[in-house]
């Protein structure tokens, strides 16, 4: 084994804060040393390499990590290419006596880590790896039969009776630092977008770094929290947190938003508190359920009727529906690498119930346009209004794409925002274009077909549709 005064390294991951960061606390308290490293590994399994809207997130994520780290002396190493062959190589260049991370739980990275461990055992370098990303680690929570929940109200219950967790700790003292230490260029990564430059309304939207998630959450905490029971319903307000990216990409730590949400909000604060369980639960399903993010979790949709339909799928995915709730939320994501979650749930009915097109097709374009692109909350989350995952909605539950905005965005301040091509109709015809008499389409200057287009599937034909499929996969 190396000596205690050899250095110590950090690998960042989804982690990129210095507060409340266990690997990075415990490798100030090893007291050697120190540089940390980032590996830009694109060689994860199957379709799941960091998206576009992800990768812009990512750029700006690690240049605020970069400035933070150089302020306490430490070096952040960038690397691109094979965790499996980066993580050991560095530690053997700088004489590394141990190594601490993060733990992530997708199975790819699940398998990446413990063939890292071994490497670094069999160059005498100690390995060691932190659960700071959840509330609890997806293992140990269990049912009473000591497996794991398939149901999230049993799940809920028993994450709180584990509650809270432990009291988030501060970005640590650092003493001596390792420097000079060979890196490439976070440029030379081409992370953002070119020409054309489909991310540029993003900036106006977030601030990636540590730094801009507590001051998103000290804005929650003062405007948003005390009405998020009602407010997270509300598209055309800024009634939700909208921590998701900073949370995926670990600016905060979950334990952060837990306690700063109990302290300020009390029992106003459960609904936002039961949001961040709904998150472990999806951590916990993908763990025990490794093929979750390509393949049914309940068997008996394996055989359903998906339907191939390009040109529907690319209206869905451009905001052209004629459905003026779902294509806001369609428009709102490509513009702004987010969606409303309310809103999320409508669109993503659409695809598989609407239009009959798969899930997969859905988590996908997800995958690429979402700054919070996760793959268990994707994963997990898809299944679940498809009606085949975990405690999932009843398939025969089918949003209607009207009802939905009429209940949720009634003084239409979200459609009008996002489709103004709509934004002169009266309120009662707004959801519903395609019913408004002649004379109001041309005085909000709508010629249907041409500068917005009518529905390009009617909701009782599809609805019926969808039953039958469901019909024919139960027989």
């Amino acid at each position: 084994m190396s000596s205690p005064d050899a250095p110590s390294l950090v690998w960042f991951r989804q982690d990129l804060r210095l507060a409340d960061n266990d690997a990075l606390i415990a490798a100030a308290e090893r007291g050697a040393p120190m540089a940390a490293v980032y590996v830009l590994d694109d060689k994860a399994p199957g379709a799941w390499k960091t998206g576009g809207a992800a990768r812009w997130w990512l750029h700006h994520s690690l240049a605020a990590l970069g400035a933070d780290l150089k302020k306490r002396g430490i070096q952040l190493i960038l690397a691109r290419g094979e965790a499996e062959t980066l993580v050991p190589q560095t530690a053997v260049r700088m004489a590394a006596g141990a190594v601490y991370w993060n733990r992530c739980y997708e199975p790819f990275a699940v398998d990446r880590d413990t063939t890292i461990k071994a490497a670094l055992k069999a160059e005498g370098i100690a390995a060691r790896s932190f659960g700071a990303s959840l509330l609890a680690e997806p293992w140990t929570v269990k049912t009473q039969a000591s497996g794991p929940f398939k149901v999230f109200t049993p799940f809920w219950n028993a994450l709180k009776a584990r509650m809270p967790p432990s009291r988030p700790r501060p970005a640590p003292a650092i003493g001596q630092n390792m420097t000079n230490i060979a890196s490439e260029d976070l440029a030379s990564w081409n992370l953002l977008p070119v020409k054309p430059d489909w991310a540029k309304a993003f900036a106006e939207q977030w601030t990636p770094g540590e730094a801009g998630a507590q001051k998103r959450l000290t804005g929650f905490l003062e405007q948003g929290l005390d009405d998020y029971r009602t407010g997270r319903d509300l598209p055309g307000i800024d009634g939700v947190s909208r921590m998701s990216p900073h949370l995926h990409w670990g600016e905060i730590s979950v334990r952060q938003l837990w306690h700063a949400a109990d302290a300020r909000g009390g029992p106003e604060a459960e609904p936002y508190l039961r949001e961040l369980g709904w998150r472990d639960f999806a951590h916990h399903l993908l763990w025990h359920f490794p093929e979750l993010p390509q393949k049914p979790f309940s068997a008996k949709f394996v055989e359903f009727p998906w339907r191939e339909d390009k040109p529907a799928l690319k209206a869905w995915q451009r905001g052209m529906t004629g459905y003026p709730y779902i294509d806001a939320g369609m428009r709102q994501l490509w513009t702004t690498g987010w969606m409303h979650n309310r809103v999320r749930m409508a669109a993503a009915s659409f695809l598989v119930k609407h239009l009959l097109i798969p899930w997969q097709e859905g988590e996908a374009w997800f995958w690429d346009t979402l700054v919070d692109a996760d793959l268990a909350n994707n994963a997990m989350n898809w299944q679940w209004v498809a009606g085949c995952g975990a405690d999932a909605a009843p398939y025969f539950r089918i949003f209607n794409p009207v009802t939905q905005g009429e209940k949720f965005d009634v003084d239409g301040a979200y459609v009008r925002r996002w489709v103004p091509e709509v934004a002169k109709l009266p309120g009662n015809f707004l959801h519903r274009p395609w019913e408004a008499p002649a004379d109001l389409l041309a005085d909000a200057e709508i010629v249907l077909g041409q500068t917005y287009p009518r529905p390009i599937v009617d909701h009782a034909a599809a609805r019926s549709r969808a039953l039958a499929a469901l019909a024919q996969t139960r027989g």
